[in-house]
């Protein structure tokens, strides 16, 4: 049985399905969501399984359907999503949703191919329509007002000698072509033309649509006179690369007139069919978008169902279906409940089986986590998955890790901010959710919204105890120090805890006095740094205490004695009593003379290098008997790295020669029955093989080579570990900083300003002040903050205990299959 602290226990199963029954049985398996399956098939091609066929078909109705939805999205239909969660239909249904889909999609793409035909022929229209707009003016400017242009033209192509005389009347050719092509079409006639071509132009008022692509295209019409079939031909030619449509326009204006009354006409019958069409359309596209979201689930579930079945295997019998799957020891009547139904949904007259299998393999890490603890499992598994059922990090992390981000943040406004967007997202994640946007950022802020609300609720609590709020303190309950009247006016001056302290302290976080004093730095660096190490110790003891339930566990008594209390007394022995020294100094007071105070780091490097003295004072010891307890508490901690180092492969190599002479003894005496009986030996002598190859197992080099890393790692990283944290400190001392620097150089321009227009500079510094709080210290800040905390936990806290080599638990589950599928579209 799991627990929040520790994975569920899992156990290996086998299934037998009867052939008729299986597909019903992974389909309530699929719903239940809890067994992970095997593929029993490592060595078979995925193309040639039993059920690749099926797979295939649905491969097909899934393009299908997305060519559904990619043409209901373009027309702008709104797809229905009742939030139903459709069974997965039998395989007799396949045939009809594959009907279904072949009708819509064959019925829309002969719809779509009359549409593009009829948009081109009334682009077509439309096109010569414009044309003959257009061209009725050019040849009213040539009959009524022959214009210099063209006639020195005429005048070019009389004395040229491209054509003889019998030549002379002018040619034209009209068409369309795109506006942004105009100029570059332009000069190419005028140089391949040698100037002897006149062109007019003028640009189409409306946007045209392209029938092929459905954009909004812009277009000029033009129309070229020029003489003789060569030059005919090199319009043509120009016109054609530049993918210009010409039309033909008739030569006189009667006829131009009949033309285009002609194309009017088809272009108002044109409007009739393609509203006609678009309505048909229309309406196959709504019938579709109200079952689409259904059909997407039912035919990625068969697709699941037939995917899982591949992973099985046949009996020699070819009716019945094996698989092997692990599932957590607790689900297991569930399981048997579902196969239930799934038989009897199927008909099948035979009952599935279940059976559990002894097995050697590693089982998967199955931790249940619900939407809030959801966050946290994942900030574990980040790093690495638990061992199957060593001790979960989670449960503990889900307060050690926002309280840590809180210790750097630390600010009690910024957290507010913080707090409260967190609750609007939490008390929205409905519709938040149902939203289900594609921005990587927003998701993953999102996804981790009750990781950010304790975050923020954390930073609430410690900025009211450094008494931080936007970087000013609050004065609620009244200053425990007292500034005489006679003094109050004194630029500086210096308060003494005899006279000015009204003898009960603050009482909840800092005095707000701290906010003026002109120590407020050196004295709340003091008071951080310790804060810092004492919670570091602290964590990494608790880490030491959970490697001992890991071993309680798994009832490892050698690793207990060689690992657990050698490193606890290590631990102990140096950074335990920095952090009893430290409470130990915060109870001497040391005001009558504060540079005597003892200083700590000075203190532990002198109790490693066994160096005392009274000179300076602050070198001197604080207490009696503290020269021979230092000096025990390192002989101490210098006996723990052997005893971590030695000890362990020291006993593994004598118990490993034990069990070979006792393997020896055993086969020395079979032989001799052996002897007596005349023959009867052969079961001692294969004993005493099987004795050897088992005791071949242990290598002393290998076990020694392992327990040295271990403990160069242990031993330094306690050093180094317990120095990182001091990043609790730093971090807290740069927020802080720059929560300062921000309110004094910006907002404070603002307050400062008492003129009549100080409220429209308060107003402005205001917006610059809180832009910048929310991008530097609530976003980077926070992102910061956030990112040592993950190393704290990662490095520093799990490494005492957590050995993360497992591997997930993947259970078949139709909701994990969607959601994936989901994302993806």
């Amino acid at each position: 049985m799991g627990s929040l602290f520790r994975s569920e226990e899992m156990t290996l199963c086998q299934l037998f399905l009867q052939s008729e029954a299986a597909y019903a049985c992974v389909s309530e398996l699929g719903e239940l969501g809890l067994v992970q399956f095997r593929d029993l098939n490592p060595d078979v091609n995925a193309f040639q399984r039993k059920f690749v066929n099926e797979v295939r078909r649905c491969d097909e109705m899934e393009r299908k359907l997305r060519f559904l939805e990619k043409e209901i999205k373009k027309d702008g239909t709104p797809m229905l999503d009742i939030g139903d969660n459709p069974e997965a239909p039998q395989p007799r249904e396949m045939i009809d949703l594959e009907a279904t889909f072949e009708k819509l999609e064959n019925e829309l793409k002969e719809v779509n191919t009359n549409a593009e035909a009829l948009k081109k022929t009334y682009l077509e229209l439309t096109e010569l329509k414009h044309i003959l707009r257009k061209t009725q003016a050019f040849f009213d400017e040539q009959e009524h007002a022959r214009t210099a242009d063209v006639e020195l033209m005429q005048r070019q192509l009389v004395a040229s000698d491209l054509s003889g005389p019998a030549s002379m009347k002018l040619g034209f050719v009209a068409g369309v072509v795109l506006r942004e092509r105009l100029p570059s079409f332009e000069r190419m006639l005028w140089r391949v033309c040698r100037g002897n071509v006149f062109l007019r132009q003028a640009p189409v008022d409306t946007a045209l649509e392209d029938p092929v692509t459905g954009d909004q295209v812009y277009k000029s019409v033009f129309i070229i006179f020029f003489q003789g079939e060569q030059l005919k031909t090199k319009v043509k030619k120009i016109c054609e690369g530049f993918r210009a449509t010409l039309y033909p326009c008739p030569e006189t204006p009667a006829d131009r007139r009949e033309m285009s009354i002609g194309v009017m006409t088809r272009i108002e019958d044109l409007n009739t069919v393609l509203g006609q069409t678009q309505d048909h359309r229309h309406r196959v596209l709504v019938a579709a978008a109200k079952n689409i979201k259904n059909w997407f689930v039912k035919v990625r579930k068969i697709k699941a169902i037939y995917h899982t079945l591949n992973l099985l295997n046949l009996d020699v019998t070819q009716k019945c279906l094996i698989a092997e799957c692990w599932c957590a020891v607790s689900d297991l009547d569930k399981i048997q409940l579902a196969l239930r139904r799934g038989t009897e949904r199927s008909g099948s007259s035979v009952p599935s089986i279940l059976n559990r299998m002894e097995t050697k393999e590693t089982p998967p890490t199955y931790n249940r986590t619900n939407k809030f603890t959801k966050g946290f499992q994942n900030i574990v598994d980040a790093y690495g998955v638990a061992s199957y059922r060593e001790v979960n990090p989670a449960p503990f992390t889900v307060i050690t890790f926002p309280f840590l981000f809180a210790v750097m943040f630390g600010d009690a406004g910024h957290g507010t901010i913080m707090f409260l967007f967190a609750l609007w997202m939490v008390l929205k994640e409905k519709g938040l959710m149902a939203q289900k946007t594609d921005n990587e950022i927003w998701n993953t802020i999102f996804g981790g919204r009750y990781i950010v609300l304790l975050m923020g609720a954390f930073s609430i609590y410690t900025g009211l105890i450094y008494n931080d709020t936007f970087s000013k303190s609050l004065n609620l309950f009244g200053s425990s120090w007292m500034v005489p009247k006679k003094e109050m006016y004194h630029q500086h001056e210096q308060l003494d805890p005899v006279n000015n302290y009204v003898g009960v302290p603050y009482p909840f976080g800092l005095d707000p006095v701290w906010q003026l004093s002109g120590n407020k730095i050196p004295f709340t660096n003091s008071y951080k740094m310790k804060v810092s190490i004492v919670l570091g110790v602290m964590q990494m003891m608790f880490g030491v205490f959970l490697s001992l339930w890991n071993h309680k566990f798994f009832h490892n008594s050698l690793n207990i004695f060689c690992e657990f209390i050698p490193q606890l007394i290590f631990l102990c022995s140096i950074f335990g009593y920095l952090v009893v020294t430290i409470f130990v100094k915060w109870t001497i007071n040391f005001g009558h003379d504060t540079y005597c105070a003892p200083s700590l780091l000075i203190m532990l490097i002198n109790m490693f290098l066994f160096s005392y003295t009274t000179t300076p004072c602050y070198q001197a010891p604080f207490y009696s008997g503290q020269k021979g307890l230092q000096s025990f508490l390192v002989v101490l901690a210098l006996i723990c790295i052997p005893w971590i180092l030695l000890v362990k492969p020291l006993y593994l190599r004598h118990k490993h020669n034990k069990g070979q002479r006792r393997v020896a003894a055993n086969s020395a005496k079979a032989n001799a029955d052996d002897s007596a009986a005349h023959g009867a030996g052969g079961a001692g002598t294969s004993h005493g093989g099987h004795g050897g190859h088992g005791s071949g197992e242990f290598d002393f080099g290998e076990a020694f080579i392992h327990q040295t890393i271990h403990t160069i790692e242990y031993c330094l990283g306690s050093v180094s570990h317990t120095a990182s944290y001091l990043r609790l400190w730093a971090l807290s001392l740069a927020h802080a900083q720059l929560s300062e620097v921000l309110w004094s150089m910006v907002l404070q321009i603002g307050l400062r300003n008492t003129q009549w227009w100080g409220s429209i500079v308060l107003y402005l510094t205001f917006a610059f002040w809180a832009t910048l709080t929310v991008a530097v210290l609530l976003i980077m800040e926070g992102l910061s903050a956030f990112l040592h905390a993950l190393r704290l936990h990662w490095v520093e806290f799990q490494s005492k205990f957590y050995v993360g080599e497992g591997y997930k638990f993947a259970p078949f589950s139709f909701d994990t299959i969607l959601e994936s599928s989901a994302s993806e579209d």
